[in-house]
């Protein structure tokens, strides 16, 4: 791409895109409860990747293949929404002290690391507000006829950067709202709140998956047989 245009042109979509709380900062909220900060970074590395994989189909203009692999991405979200639901029901019925989604007593570093990141990749392949922001939205921002090697780089290094900076600030304010509260009681409402924000998100993107499920198999069901 010959200008910068462009680049400060979807920096400040994705902005505002990041800053709207959907599913992954629903997640990110329920990881970062109870944790330190750099606790969440392999949850926030793995929804960063996820950003990266749909920039990249993107570019690539493989929206094609994405529709092809539709059926794919349903369950990602039905199983993404599941998680949710399951954090959901874990803070809920806490008993006044945070509710995480890992034991650190009985699981190894690695262990944590690789399911964190696997968590965040799997919740942002399955977040419908992330798919209609690239393959949707993306295209009514740049020319992506246009976008070569380099200008990916840059602009994965952007989504890469814009993404850290924002999640970090909601796990710090998840965090910081953890540790100021030191009462059963305040905890507790705590945790059902965040519950109750994690498990609507959820119940959100589950209704949505299985629709789509639903259409998509009455739209097979409803195929003319061949002649």
């Amino acid at each position: 791409m010959e200008t910068i245009t462009p680049f400060i042109a979807y920096s400040l979509a994705l902005a505002v895109s990041a800053l709207i709380p959907g599913p992954g900062v629903a997640a990110l909220i329920g990881q970062a409860l109870g944790k330190r900060v750099k606790d969440t970074m392999p949850f926030i590395l793995g929804h960063i990747s996820g950003d990266v994989f749909f920039l990249t189909l993107a570019v690539l203009g493989l929206s094609v293949v994405a529709k092809a692999f539709s059926g794919v991405f349903i369950v990602i979200k039905i199983l993404g929404a599941l998680y949710l639901l399951y954090i959901a029901y874990g803070l809920w019925t806490s008993k006044g002290a945070f509710q995480t989604t890992e034991n650190k007593q009985t699981k190894s570093k690695k262990s944590r690391l690789a399911g964190g990141y696997l968590y965040g990749l799997v919740v942002t392949l399955g977040n419908p507000k992330t798919i209609i922001f690239y393959m949707a939205l993306i295209p009514n921002v740049l020319d992506l006829n246009q976008v070569g090697f380099l200008d990916w780089s840059i602009l994965a290094t952007i989504t890469a950067t814009i993404l850290m900076i924002t999640l970090l600030v909601y796990a710090f304010a998840a965090s910081i709202a953890a540790g100021v509260l030191s009462s059963a009681k305040a905890m507790l409402r705590l945790n059902r709140a965040v519950a109750a924000i994690i498990g609507s998100v959820g119940i959100v993107v589950l209704t949505e998956a299985v629709d789509a499920l639903s259409d998509k198999i009455l739209g097979k069901s409803a195929a003319p047989a061949p002649q």
